[in-house]
């Protein structure tokens, strides 16, 4: 037997992504499945009166799980076929149905419908991941309304905004990317029972020519498995459009996240916010001070993986000959399991991030206090105008005082000393009582807590209520 350590493991199935998802593609999940899509084939050929038996059927459900790996990969290796592989183990155990397994289908009957399931049964994970997520930043959002903080443009220093503000900014790129997912998710088809280029006629000919039960077949097995619809017409495969959209869904998770875990990290730069940080966590092996936000930096690093492998879904579908080509196959079986999973690793550590952001408000006033006399400048003027004071004189006196100011901060390193000189310039001796308090950053921060408000009301929090058996998922961060 090999030694595992000297086999090469992924790591989102050992280190990064939820228990959960890693069974959903699994072999247990993938060909346990395929057993499910065979018993339901024989059961419904069977109602529909076919030469089946009620013991054949009974005994392909008596060994629906009990796969024997080792069989079945031995099969392949002689096969060189998974499918028939598993068709033939499957009949060792059953044998009384060995005659009528797979009967009139092809490959994809349970390749394709497999992980059509397997991707909507992703999509039910990572939807509940999301809300999760965008409730605990909702509760952030809510307790930070109206802490004033520094905005940026251009990463430079713009008017004010407010830390639960710029959360609202995080939660709903999570919310317009939910909406996605949700409308991915219901309208993803099965493919159901199609023959080997999609005509059905290998059905057509069991049915002995009746189209209505080749047709209802296709609805019965559809809705065995939860699908409301099927495809209407397909090749031999489903068609390969519906993996881009389930995969621009993934994405979207992934450029939200990467915002996000960025926008931590620069803020970690400034000792304004920073992402959990344990007793005993080790930040740098050769600097002991530092508090690395190693989480958004992963966030980030899975982000781009996950961002990255949009590409292989869109040049699938393009490549996808009249009614198969086979180059397909070994790229999803990497591509779809690989974005599905790291997806989900992403979530987890966003849901262990969100769950646990630390702000420093004493930090974030100062940095604010830095700014704001740039900032408040045309706002001081036209008190000082009001107050009696000429209009262009005030200008040049701020002018002046603001490059003396940017002098002293940029060539000296010293703390802005814009507040002081105009405190000490005569041009503004009628508002110079009054500086203080019109420096003060709530007058800066314009409608940001009334924005909080309404948005977590209007949009969050009826978004919450409609999942709420969804909330409460937990991130688990592995080292």
């Amino acid at each position: 037997m090999t030694d595992q350590r000297d086999n090469y493991k992924s790591p989102l199935s050992t280190r990064y992504s939820s228990a959960a998802m890693r069974q959903n593609f699994s072999d247990q999940k993938k060909f346990g499945t395929w057993r499910k899509l065979w018993i339901a084939l024989a059961r419904e050929e069977r109602a529909l009166g076919l030469s089946i038996t009620a013991e054949q059927v009974a005994e392909l459900e008596a060994h629906a799980t009990d796969i024997d790996f080792a069989v079945a990969d031995a099969y392949e290796s002689k096969l060189r076929h998974d499918v028939m592989a598993h068709v033939h183990a499957y009949g060792d155990v059953a044998p009384k149905a060995r005659a009528i397994l797979h009967l009139g289908a092809t490959s994809c009957y349970v390749t394709d419908n497999t992980e059509l399931i397997q991707m909507r049964d992703g999509l039910r994970i990572l939807r509940g991941q999301l809300v999760s997520v965008i409730d605990q930043l909702a509760r952030f959002a809510r307790e930070h309304r109206a802490l004033p903080t520094l905005g940026f443009t251009h990463y430079q220093p713009a008017q004010a905004t407010t830390v639960g503000k710029r959360a609202t900014l995080w939660i709903q790129d999570l919310v317009q990317t939910l909406e996605e997912l949700e409308h991915a998710e219901s309208t993803l088809r099965f493919r159901g029972i199609k023959g080997a280029t999609g005509t059905q006629a290998s059905f057509l000919e069991l049915f002995d020519g009746d189209h209505a039960k080749v047709r209802e077949l296709d609805r019965r097995i559809t809705a065995a498995f939860g699908f409301e619809r099927t495809f209407g017409v397909t090749g031999q495969t489903y068609p390969r459009l519906a993996d881009f959209r389930v995969a621009q869904v993934l994405s979207q998770i992934a450029q939200a996240a990467h915002k996000f875990a960025t926008d931590v990290r620069l803020l970690s730069n400034r000792k304004e916010l920073e992402e959990p940080f344990e007793d005993k966590q080790i930040g740098s092996s050769a600097m002991p001070w530092k508090r690395n936000p190693m989480r958004s930096e992963r966030i980030c690093a899975l982000a781009r993986f996950v961002m990255s492998l949009l590409d292989n879904p869109a040049h699938t579908a393009a490549n996808q000959w009249f009614e198969r080509t086979l180059d397909d196959s070994a790229n999803r079986r990497l591509a779809i399991a690989e974005m599905f999973l790291a997806t989900d690793a992403i979530l987890q550590v966003y849901l262990n991030v969100s769950a646990g952001l630390v702000v420093y408000p004493g930090v974030v006033r100062r940095n604010l206090d830095e700014e704001l006399p740039f900032l408040a400048s045309e706002h001081l003027m036209m008190e000082a105008v009001k107050a009696g004071g000429d209009r262009q004189e005030i200008h040049e006196a701020i002018r002046v005082h603001a490059r003396e100011a940017a002098r002293v901060v940029k060539m000296e390193g010293g703390k802005n000393p814009l507040r002081d000189l105009l405190h000490g310039d005569p041009a503004f001796a009628k508002v110079a009582g009054r500086i203080d308090s019109l420096l003060d950053p709530v007058r800066y921060i314009g409608r940001a807590p009334q924005q909080v408000d309404e948005y977590l009301a209007e949009e969050v929090a009826p978004l919450l209520t409609r999942h709420a058996g969804l909330l409460g998922a937990k991130g688990k961060v592995e080292v």
